[in-house]
């Protein structure tokens, strides 16, 4: 059995985006993009390119300090002990940044068997605007398919946790596809929305996941 997550918006609910933007004084341009992004209004890849290219020359020594705001949703690190506990095998698929991610998990003390996430290239102590990873062209059901294949689990023992429209491709190939306060673009293909950790992990007990 494999549980992949989205992180932004899902097992966080901060935007790691908006904590580098603060940095830049680029927030209102770099949320404009992301609820377009989200709203499915525009491609994911052209989003992220342009969120990314808003934090060109911001020191990175900033971005650690922002990477370091990013925490988990009250409860998320509950589901992910219970999961890892269980043996299942927990995954973190996002378009987010690594560095971010490994900051949040080690200040709740849990840890994920797999994060595939994408990266801000440094040069001279500083982000050049670009990024990089397998989460820009590339989608979460082929990494959710690479995964399982790698793990020998069938994709009907699978269960995808997002929210946003760069999360439908793995919650139309997962098993059970679960919607955490899913947008309205989202939740035709879910098939359940939980809206708090908690409830999550009660569902995930019911069906037997744990």
């Amino acid at each position: 059995m494999i549980v992949a997550f989205d992180f932004d918006g899902t097992l966080s609910g901060d935007e790691m985006t908006t904590f580098l933007a603060e940095r830049c004084g680029v927030v209102e341009q770099m949320d404009s993009i992301t609820e377009r992004a989200m709203a499915g209004e525009i491609e994911y890849a052209q989003s992220l390119r342009e969120r990314c290219g808003l934090l060109e020359g911001l020191d990175d020594s900033e971005a650690v300090e922002a990477f370091q705001e990013v925490h988990l949703r009250p409860g998320a690190a509950d589901v992910i002990e219970a999961l890892n506990d269980a043996g299942v095998t927990t995954a973190i698929l996002t378009g987010g940044f690594e560095r971010g991610v490994a900051a949040a998990l080690e200040t709740a003390a849990v840890s994920v068997d797999r994060i595939v996430a994408n990266r801000l290239p440094v040069e001279d102590d500083q982000l050049t605007g670009e990024v990089e990873g397998p989460l820009i062209e590339g989608t979460k059901d082929d990494a959710l398919a690479a995964l399982a294949s790698e793990c020998g689990v069938d994709m009907d023992e699978t269960v995808a946790v997002g929210d946003g429209a760069n999360d439908l491709p793995m919650l139309e190939v997962a098993g059970l596809a679960v919607g955490f306060e899913p947008k309205s673009a989202v939740e035709p293909a879910c098939d359940v929305v939980v809206e708090s950790m908690p409830e999550l992990q009660a569902l995930l007990e019911d069906d037997g996941v744990l």
